[in-house]
């Protein structure tokens, strides 16, 4: 059944048991985390905020499939110390972000004016904008689309921003995508972080999430190259050295050809499903340096 209604059938898909696998890694998160519902043309946008009120705003998006806000748990309490912590579900994907009532989202336009929504329902001019995997591919483009409102931009493994997924990974990636379950979301994700030990409770979310009555995800073309080129902020992009997503050094590469003003690290074994919750602690650093945590 499609979200698109507001309501979920209990019988065609356990919305109570995603709810609470989710809970259960939001209780991982800093105590003085709050749960906003921030209302856009395209429905409901549900945040998780914690941090000073009065400290710079930072933007998290989460990757696709079955990430959430919850993702970020790992790394809120020392983001939060010196930002304003703004966590996002993205709308019409797993999460608590409801469309009901509101435009479907169909296109990179449709994308960028929903941010830039959230952003004016938050009550935010200007912000330090990050994003993992597709939540990265759409904060690059929002950064490209409204450069005057993002600070500085950090990108976690970006899929389709520099380079196009390896074909291994995709044909991995269809059984689950065609039919998906807890078990090969399970299966998958085991083969693409090489066994590494992951948190129980993110991956059981990850699980809950398979068959989520979500929309079909945007997507679309890599960001131009010219616009890359004119975008002049600050960015740090970060690349999973075990990934299989893609070749992580042509990502690495490409970024740098094309962007003013890049920083580029690998981080040590990590894939990319692993990110950004079982990183290695120069995850941890790069992000503070960068923001000036």
């Amino acid at each position: 059944m499609s979200s698109r209604g507001g309501a979920y059938d209990s019988n065609a898909y356990d919305i109570d048991g995603f709810r609470a696998a989710y809970d259960k890694v939001m209780a991982k998160w800093p105590h003085d985390r709050e749960a906003l519902e921030i209302r856009t043309p395209f429905g409901g946008t549900h945040v998780n905020a914690c941090g000073p009120r009065d400290a710079p705003p930072l933007i998290l998006l989460p990757g696709g499939g079955g990430a959430t806000s919850a993702s970020w748990f790992a790394q809120a309490a020392d983001l939060a110390r010196t930002r304003r912590l703004y966590a996002v579900d993205l709308i019409g994907r797993p999460g608590r972000s409801n469309p009901a009532g509101g435009r479907p989202l169909r296109t990179v336009a449709d994308l960028t004016a929903w941010l830039d929504a959230l952003l004016d329902g938050l009550g935010v001019e200007t912000a330090d904008l990050g994003g993992h995997s597709y939540g990265a591919w759409i904060a690059v483009h929002h950064a490209v689309h409204a450069p005057d409102r993002v600070r500085s931009l950090f990108l976690l493994d970006p899929t389709q921003c520099f380079a196009g997924f390896r074909a291994a990974y995709l044909l991995r990636a269809l059984p689950m995508l065609l039919r998906p379950s807890a078990r090969r979301v399970r299966a998958f994700l085991e083969w693409e972080t090489g066994g590494a030990a992951l948190d129980p409770d993110w991956l059981r979310l990850q699980e809950a999430a398979a068959g989520f009555p979500a929309a079909r995800p945007v997507t679309g073309p890599r960001p131009a190259p010219e616009a890359l080129r004119g975008l002049n902020v600050p960015v740090l992009l970060l690349v999973a050295a075990s990934s299989r997503t893609h070749d992580t050094y042509e990502v690495a590469s490409r970024a740098g050809a094309l962007l003013p003003r890049v920083e580029t690290a690998v981080l040590p074994e990590v894939s990319h499903h692993a990110l950004p919750h079982a990183a290695p602690p120069e995850l941890g650093r790069r992000l503070s340096g960068f923001l000036g945590c």
